[in-house]
């Protein structure tokens, strides 16, 4: 039987929301081992000068514990 667990993190990039979810998945891995998924529940950015300056989401992570 497996148990899985859900954490949620916080990631940004300059570029993309989908590079800001890459990013926050590469850097849990180091230390959360063995997720299973990730779900994007929200995404935001900030403005600066009528532009976008960083795309943020908030992930949800699921991996097995052992």
């Amino acid at each position: 039987m497996s148990i899985l667990k859900v954490i949620e993190i916080l990631s940004s990039s300059e570029i993309s929301w989908e590079d800001a979810a890459r990013k926050g998945v590469a850097k849990a891995s180091k230390s959360v081992k063995h997720i299973r998924s990730v779900y994007v529940h929200e995404q935001s950015a900030t403005v600066s000068d009528g532009a976008i300056a960083e795309f943020r989401v908030n992930l949800k992570l699921t991996f097995e514990l052992e």
